[in-house]
């Protein structure tokens, strides 16, 4: 196996001249999103929503396997709902687009279009649930929602953003507590198998925690640039909802109950990661099970008899075992195509010419590291499914073995931030003080991401404070 030289793009800014200027590039170039006329509202272009579709599509049947439904909330909310839980709307309050007309006329309780519809959800489950036999309840839904933020950035921070959110009712709180470590799970595994991002895992501090939530969890990835990202987030809320919203249920003992509720959801912004982790100065570069298109065919001098028929000949071997494949047939030349596909991150090139033809081979180029690779024709659906799990291996490895490099132990505030410097993690010991927390902050314009599930003491101290410590916290600057 022969390996290319890979030669930058010259439509992207390389990673290390500008990062953020890469990303952007990529975004546009990669044509995965365009910009609407309203800031922070972007245009989802075919090839970029396809992507959201084949996360869609396993998590769809993550949650139908583990007992959830789809529903669908309406988008907006009154405010007066919105203002039954007092910690939730106190949270959301600065994010919210309102409206106060409708039909020309102003409206008496003006509607929040929607930033989260735990509300939505409540309402609902007050109507339906009575009896412990109507529990548990497990909704989801994908919706997009509003929140009007300031600064924006395409998948990352957007003033709307497309998601999955699931709420669900529980008996017990002991129930609650299992449904939300399960779903972050279902995203941990989310990671691995699909998008071959190593997600670390661990339990917000209180400062962090969603608001109205008693508890939230989160799922953080570590971006090249050195900058966490937190990519997905299940909360337990225990009965403040549910109290608030007036749900009740008669239990097993005839008593009544409040039910026990959480929520817990991912966004585009898992877009946003696949680029930042796996891209590179050629553009997109895509873990082959996410992939919209996992392998695009290219017949070389086509207008030569025969190569056309003979990729399409490859178009449907491939087909035929459900490989997602596109025969591209278009009169550009290779080399434009070669160059286009490449932007886009297609896991594999499959090449196919009159000298091929002649001696029962095809040409497969790899995307991720420019290998190149020729193998007999009847070879070629074998191949390629060896390939795919040799290259999603190969980028979950990259990408776990910078999280490993760029996480540091530090001791002391000194330390902190020379590791903050470097990028990534710095692991430290934390007295559990919000002022403390707030304190490396103020220093460092570093959070608390998450406290790991794995809490292997690394001191005996507060790097803040210097009193006794009580949990392991991962600190980071993040999108």
């Amino acid at each position: 196996m022969a390996k290319d030289n890979v030669i930058k793009n010259d439509a992207i800014t390389r990673q290390e001249d500008d990062f953020a200027q890469w990303y952007t590039d990529v975004c546009r170039k990669a044509e995965l999103m365009d910009y609407s006329s309203v800031k922070g509202f972007i245009i989802y272009r075919p090839y970029g929503y396809a992507i959201w579709e084949e996360i869609q599509n396993y998590l769809n049947k993550r949650f139908k396997d583990t007992g959830h439904q789809n529903v669908y909330m309406p988008t907006v909310i009154p405010q007066s709902l919105l203002q039954k839980e007092k910690d939730h709307v106190e949270g959301f309050a600065p994010e919210c687009l309102v409206a106060t007309r409708g039909g020309g006329t102003e409206l008496d309780d003006p509607l929040i279009i929607r930033p989260t519809s735990e509300t939505l959800f409540c309402e609902h489950y007050a109507k339906i649930i009575s009896s412990y036999r109507d529990l548990p309840k497990l909704y989801n839904q994908w919706c997009s929602v509003v929140r009007w933020e300031k600064t924006t950035r395409p998948f990352l921070r957007g003033a709307e953003f497309l998601w999955q959110e699931g709420h669900t009712m529980h008996e017990t709180e002991e129930e609650a507590r299992t449904e939300t470590l399960k779903m972050l799970e279902v995203y941990a595994d989310l990671g691995r198998d699909l998008l071959a991002i190593p997600f670390t895992t661990g339990r917000k501090t209180d400062k962090e925690k969603f608001a109205g939530a008693m508890e939230t969890y989160s799922i953080e990835a570590l971006m090249p640039d050195g900058k966490a990202l937190q990519s997905g987030t299940t909360h337990y809320f225990g009965t403040g909802f549910s109290e608030a919203f007036g749900i009740k249920f008669q239990g097993r003992d005839g008593k009544i109950y409040n039910p026990h509720q959480t929520s817990w959801g991912v966004s585009t912004r898992l877009l946003g990661a696949i680029i930042m982790v796996h891209g590179d100065d050629n553009g997109l570069s895509l873990p082959p099970y996410v992939a919209p298109i996992q392998v695009v065919v290219i017949p070389v001098v086509q207008q030569k008899p025969g190569v056309i028929p003979a990729a399409r000949e490859l178009e449907k071997m491939l087909k035929d075992v459900d490989i997602r494949v596109k025969l591209d047939e278009s009169d550009k030349t290779p080399g434009w195509k070669y160059s286009e596909y490449e932007m886009k991150g297609i896991p594999l090139r499959v090449e196919i010419g009159p000298r091929d033809i002649e001696n029962g081979v095809v040409t497969i180029a790899v995307r991720h590291d420019g290998r190149k690779l020729t193998v007999k024709k009847e070879e070629l659906v074998e191949t390629v499914k060896y390939l795919f799990k040799q290259i999603h291996r190969e980028m979950y490895e990259k990408a776990y073995a910078y999280f490993l490099e760029h996480t540091t132990e530090v001791q002391n505030m000194d330390e902190l931030n020379a590791a903050l410097k470097k990028g990534g993690y710095a692991k430290a010991m934390w007295c559990g003080e919000r002022t403390c927390e707030e304190k490396v902050k103020e220093l460092t314009t570093a959070t608390a991401r998450c406290m790991p599930f794995n809490q292997i003491p690394i001191g005996d101290t507060c790097i803040v404070c210097g009193q006794p410590a009580k949990k392991v916290v991962l600190f980071a600057k993040a999108y």
